[in-house]
């Protein structure tokens, strides 16, 4: 995906806005307790919209930003989405247990492929409907899927009453791209947000994904990002 904004294209953030719009991200299998406690106090220093982590960090982030406005944002079915349906739902329970404020769960791709879409939907369904008031944002790992697979989920997820759809956990064939969040915005409308990760790692990148209607960005390179943008 290459960052560049077209010359005289009309969106500029400044950092407090685009900080406002990042997941501010670590998800690797190796991060260790103070990975999250730097990551916990970046996403403060910085503004940032949430820490988007495993779930087995949600109770030490919820405890650690408790008096913030950052959100805790732990991921369900991370990363791969082949866990069973009852799994996802209580794994999406104990979060919100925990502290979760919104969650990221992935789609049984799978199931997807296989041709099996009632399953998909239904369980987006079961854990909108099993952690309700917890917005759930539903990731579609865009890169294993083609345009009409991409263009079911989003309408399964819009029907379920999950709040955004988003394209990619990080950890698939490749991430978000322009043409999938276009996409994805000609299909939800105005009436879910969009969430744009993988590969997301310089501000052109981010202004690019949010002028073709992303409305988060998921990054582990927020601050960095931040550096180059407009005061």
């Amino acid at each position: 995906m290459t960052g560049d904004i077209a010359p005289g294209a009309p969106l500029r953030l400044t950092r407090k806005q685009l900080a406002r719009m990042i997941d501010h991200t670590q998800l690797r299998a190796y991060a260790t307790q103070l990975d999250i406690t730097e990551l916990c106090d970046e996403a403060v220093a910085f503004g940032f919209a949430s820490v988007s982590i495993n779930p087995v960090w949600t109770s030490y982030c919820a405890k650690r930003l408790a008096g913030t406005s950052v959100v805790v944002d732990p991921t369900v079915g991370f990363p791969l989405g082949a866990n069973t349906a009852r799994i996802k739902l209580e794994e999406a329970r104990e979060a919100v247990r925990c502290g979760a404020q919104e969650l990221d769960m992935v789609i049984n791709i799978g199931a997807l492929k296989s041709g099996y879409p009632d399953y998909v939907e239904k369980e987006i369904a079961s854990i909108v409907r099993g952690v309700r008031g917890v917005p759930v944002k539903v990731i579609l790992e865009t890169s294993y899927l083609t345009t009409d697979e991409k263009v079911a989920v989003c309408e399964m997820s819009l029907r379920s009453g999950a709040a955004f759809v988003k394209t990619s956990t990080g950890f698939g064939d490749g991430g978000a791209s322009v043409q999938d969040v276009v996409l994805m915005r000609e299909v939800v409308g105005g009436q879910m947000g969009i969430k744009a990760a993988g590969g997301v790692r310089t501000y052109g990148d981010a202004v690019a994904l949010i002028q073709a209607g992303a409305t988060r960005i998921g990054t582990s390179t927020g601050p960095n990002i931040l550096d180059t943008a407009p005061q």
